[in-house]
Protein backbone atom coordinates (compact mmCIF):
# COMPACT_ATOMS: atom_id res chain seq x y z
CA UNK A 1 0.00 0.00 0.00
CA UNK A 2 3.07 2.82 0.80
CA UNK A 3 6.01 2.38 -0.71
CA UNK A 4 8.00 5.23 1.65
CA UNK A 5 7.41 5.55 5.58
CA UNK A 6 8.63 8.94 6.54
CA UNK A 7 9.79 9.69 10.43
CA UNK A 8 9.70 12.58 12.28
CA UNK A 9 12.57 12.72 14.54
CA UNK A 10 12.66 15.09 17.61
CA UNK A 11 10.14 13.35 19.98
CA UNK A 12 8.93 10.43 17.55
CA UNK A 13 12.08 8.29 17.20
CA UNK A 14 14.02 10.04 20.43
CA UNK A 15 13.11 12.50 23.04
CA UNK A 16 13.65 16.21 22.87
CA UNK A 17 11.15 18.40 24.56
CA UNK A 18 12.14 16.89 27.28
CA UNK A 19 15.26 19.25 27.42
CA UNK A 20 13.26 22.48 27.19
CA UNK A 21 11.18 21.65 29.59
CA UNK A 22 13.86 21.16 31.46
CA UNK A 23 15.76 24.55 31.00
CA UNK A 24 12.96 26.41 30.95
CA UNK A 25 12.08 25.74 34.57
CA UNK A 26 15.66 26.41 35.35
CA UNK A 27 14.92 30.00 33.61
CA UNK A 28 12.21 30.62 35.48
CA UNK A 29 13.92 30.40 38.70
CA UNK A 30 16.69 32.25 37.70
CA UNK A 31 14.76 35.64 36.52
CA UNK A 32 12.12 34.77 39.51
CA UNK A 33 13.82 37.90 41.51
CA UNK A 34 12.82 40.01 38.95
CA UNK A 35 9.12 38.96 38.08
CA UNK A 36 5.99 36.63 38.66
CA UNK A 37 6.80 32.89 37.28
CA UNK A 38 4.23 32.86 34.98
CA UNK A 39 4.58 35.74 33.47
CA UNK A 40 7.99 35.05 32.75
CA UNK A 41 6.60 31.72 31.34
CA UNK A 42 3.78 32.97 29.42
CA UNK A 43 6.80 35.88 28.33
CA UNK A 44 9.36 33.42 26.95
CA UNK A 45 6.39 31.42 25.39
CA UNK A 46 5.30 34.25 23.14
CA UNK A 47 9.10 35.64 22.47
CA UNK A 48 9.51 32.36 21.00
CA UNK A 49 7.09 32.09 18.56
CA UNK A 50 7.95 35.21 17.76
CA UNK A 51 11.19 34.80 17.18
CA UNK A 52 10.17 31.65 14.48
CA UNK A 53 10.44 34.35 11.84
CA UNK A 54 14.15 35.38 12.82
CA UNK A 55 15.72 32.35 14.31
CA UNK A 56 13.69 29.21 12.78
CA UNK A 57 13.32 26.22 15.39
CA UNK A 58 15.76 24.73 17.85
CA UNK A 59 18.23 25.23 20.74
CA UNK A 60 19.61 28.27 19.53
CA UNK A 61 16.84 30.01 18.61
CA UNK A 62 15.07 29.04 22.47
CA UNK A 63 18.26 30.33 23.97
CA UNK A 64 18.30 33.59 21.96
CA UNK A 65 14.28 33.88 23.11
CA UNK A 66 15.59 33.50 26.64
CA UNK A 67 18.38 36.10 26.50
CA UNK A 68 15.39 38.59 24.68
CA UNK A 69 13.01 37.60 27.46
CA UNK A 70 15.56 38.00 30.34
CA UNK A 71 16.55 42.15 29.08
CA UNK A 72 12.89 42.84 28.06
CA UNK A 73 11.56 41.08 31.59
CA UNK A 74 14.41 43.61 33.70
CA UNK A 75 14.45 46.53 32.13
CA UNK A 76 18.19 45.79 31.39
CA UNK A 77 19.39 45.05 34.66
CA UNK A 78 20.08 41.19 33.78
CA UNK A 79 23.38 40.58 34.57
CA UNK A 80 26.22 39.42 32.79
CA UNK A 81 26.15 36.28 34.74
CA UNK A 82 22.60 35.54 34.39
CA UNK A 83 23.06 36.15 30.32
CA UNK A 84 26.24 33.52 30.49
CA UNK A 85 24.15 30.79 32.94
CA UNK A 86 21.44 31.06 30.05
CA UNK A 87 24.14 30.24 26.92
CA UNK A 88 25.26 27.51 29.18
CA UNK A 89 21.53 26.23 29.06
CA UNK A 90 21.87 26.19 25.41
CA UNK A 91 25.32 24.43 25.35
CA UNK A 92 23.88 21.84 27.61
CA UNK A 93 20.78 20.92 25.58
CA UNK A 94 23.34 20.29 22.97
CA UNK A 95 25.81 18.01 24.23
CA UNK A 96 22.60 15.80 25.94
CA UNK A 97 23.19 12.57 24.58
CA UNK A 98 20.35 11.30 22.13
CA UNK A 99 17.70 8.87 23.96
CA UNK A 100 16.14 6.77 21.53
CA UNK A 101 12.69 5.60 22.50
CA UNK A 102 12.40 2.19 23.37
CA UNK A 103 11.71 -0.27 20.30
CA UNK A 104 12.47 2.38 18.08
CA UNK A 105 15.75 0.22 16.92
CA UNK A 106 13.70 -2.83 16.15
CA UNK A 107 10.92 -1.62 14.59
CA UNK A 108 12.76 0.53 11.75
CA UNK A 109 14.80 -2.59 11.10
CA UNK A 110 11.58 -4.82 10.73
CA UNK A 111 9.72 -1.63 8.62
CA UNK A 112 12.61 -0.87 6.55
CA UNK A 113 12.87 -5.18 5.09
CA UNK A 114 9.53 -4.28 3.28
CA UNK A 115 9.61 -0.33 2.72
CA UNK A 116 11.80 2.78 1.43
CA UNK A 117 12.95 4.66 4.75
CA UNK A 118 13.18 8.59 5.16
CA UNK A 119 13.80 10.86 8.06
CA UNK A 120 11.96 14.46 7.89
CA UNK A 121 12.81 16.06 10.85
CA UNK A 122 12.96 20.79 11.09
CA UNK A 123 14.83 23.09 12.62
CA UNK A 124 18.66 24.01 12.66
CA UNK A 125 20.62 22.43 9.99
CA UNK A 126 23.43 22.08 12.31
CA UNK A 127 21.92 20.64 15.57
CA UNK A 128 19.54 18.22 13.55
CA UNK A 129 22.26 17.03 11.72
CA UNK A 130 24.42 16.44 14.57
CA UNK A 131 21.59 14.52 16.48
CA UNK A 132 20.71 12.22 13.59
CA UNK A 133 24.61 11.31 13.57
CA UNK A 134 24.60 10.60 17.25
CA UNK A 135 21.21 9.10 17.28
CA UNK A 136 22.78 5.50 15.64
CA UNK A 137 20.06 5.16 13.16
CA UNK A 138 20.92 7.18 10.13
CA UNK A 139 22.04 4.08 8.29
CA UNK A 140 18.13 2.81 8.26
CA UNK A 141 17.00 5.97 6.21
CA UNK A 142 17.61 5.65 2.55
CA UNK A 143 16.49 9.37 2.63
CA UNK A 144 17.05 12.42 5.53
CA UNK A 145 16.00 15.59 4.52
CA UNK A 146 16.01 19.06 7.25
CA UNK A 147 13.46 21.33 6.61
CA UNK A 148 12.62 24.91 8.05
CA UNK A 149 8.99 24.30 8.25
CA UNK A 150 6.86 21.44 7.89
CA UNK A 151 3.42 22.73 5.95
CA UNK A 152 1.20 21.34 2.94
CA UNK A 153 3.96 23.23 0.57
CA UNK A 154 7.17 21.14 2.40
CA UNK A 155 5.96 18.11 1.86
CA UNK A 156 4.64 18.36 -1.58
CA UNK A 157 7.68 19.95 -2.75
CA UNK A 158 9.41 16.76 -1.33
CA UNK A 159 7.15 13.97 -2.59
CA UNK A 160 7.56 15.76 -6.24
CA UNK A 161 11.46 15.75 -6.09
CA UNK A 162 11.82 11.79 -4.99
CA UNK A 163 9.14 11.39 -7.42
CA UNK A 164 6.62 9.82 -4.89
CA UNK A 165 2.86 9.22 -4.93
CA UNK A 166 1.29 11.08 -1.89
CA UNK A 167 -0.85 8.09 -2.01
CA UNK A 168 1.68 5.86 -1.52
CA UNK A 169 3.35 7.68 1.41
CA UNK A 170 3.02 7.63 4.93
CA UNK A 171 3.98 9.78 7.94
CA UNK A 172 5.01 9.10 11.46
CA UNK A 173 5.06 11.86 14.03
CA UNK A 174 4.46 13.30 16.89
CA UNK A 175 2.73 16.58 16.08
CA UNK A 176 -0.83 17.30 14.44
CA UNK A 177 -0.13 20.72 13.18
CA UNK A 178 3.65 19.60 11.54
CA UNK A 179 3.61 15.84 11.13
CA UNK A 180 -0.02 14.57 10.56
CA UNK A 181 -2.42 17.00 9.26
CA UNK A 182 0.04 18.81 6.20
CA UNK A 183 0.66 15.37 5.06
CA UNK A 184 -3.16 14.69 4.97
CA UNK A 185 -3.86 17.65 3.08
CA UNK A 186 -1.58 16.77 0.17
CA UNK A 187 -3.49 13.22 -0.07
CA UNK A 188 -0.82 10.97 1.97
CA UNK A 189 -1.86 8.93 5.00
CA UNK A 190 0.26 9.50 8.25
CA UNK A 191 0.19 8.12 11.91
CA UNK A 192 -0.03 9.76 14.61
CA UNK A 193 1.63 9.22 17.81
CA UNK A 194 1.31 11.57 20.67
CA UNK A 195 4.12 12.49 23.12
CA UNK A 196 3.79 13.07 26.63
CA UNK A 197 4.47 16.66 26.22
CA UNK A 198 4.28 18.87 23.33
CA UNK A 199 5.01 22.53 22.48
CA UNK A 200 2.65 24.97 22.72
CA UNK A 201 3.51 26.14 19.16
CA UNK A 202 2.55 22.57 17.43
CA UNK A 203 -1.23 22.54 19.50
CA UNK A 204 -4.25 22.75 17.15
CA UNK A 205 -7.09 24.00 19.24
CA UNK A 206 -9.73 22.48 17.12
CA UNK A 207 -9.24 19.39 15.05
CA UNK A 208 -11.98 16.69 15.56
CA UNK A 209 -11.92 15.14 12.11
CA UNK A 210 -9.24 12.00 12.00
CA UNK A 211 -9.66 10.80 8.26
CA UNK A 212 -6.84 9.93 6.80
CA UNK A 213 -4.44 9.10 9.76
CA UNK A 214 -3.81 6.47 12.45
CA UNK A 215 -3.39 7.00 16.23
CA UNK A 216 -1.34 4.85 18.02
CA UNK A 217 0.37 4.65 21.81
CA UNK A 218 3.68 3.90 20.78
CA UNK A 219 5.45 3.21 17.71
CA UNK A 220 6.08 -0.63 18.64
CA UNK A 221 2.46 -0.34 17.07
CA UNK A 222 3.46 0.19 13.69
CA UNK A 223 4.59 -2.81 12.20
CA UNK A 224 1.00 -4.29 13.05
CA UNK A 225 -0.79 -1.51 12.14
CA UNK A 226 0.99 -1.86 8.48
CA UNK A 227 0.38 -5.45 7.97
CA UNK A 228 -3.38 -4.39 8.44
CA UNK A 229 -3.28 -1.96 5.77
CA UNK A 230 -1.92 -4.28 3.57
Amino acid sequence: MFDVLAFDADDTLWANEHLYIMKRERFIELLRPYADPDLIGKTLDETEITNLRYYGYGIKSFALSMVETAVSLTAGRVSGEAIQAILQFGKEMREHPVQLFAGVTAVLAEVGQTHTLMLITKGDLFEQESKIARSGIADCFRHIEVVSEKNAETYDSLLHNYGIAPSRFLMVGNSLRSDILPVVEIGGTAVYIPYATTWAHEHVSSHTDTTGYFELEQINQLPSLLKRLT
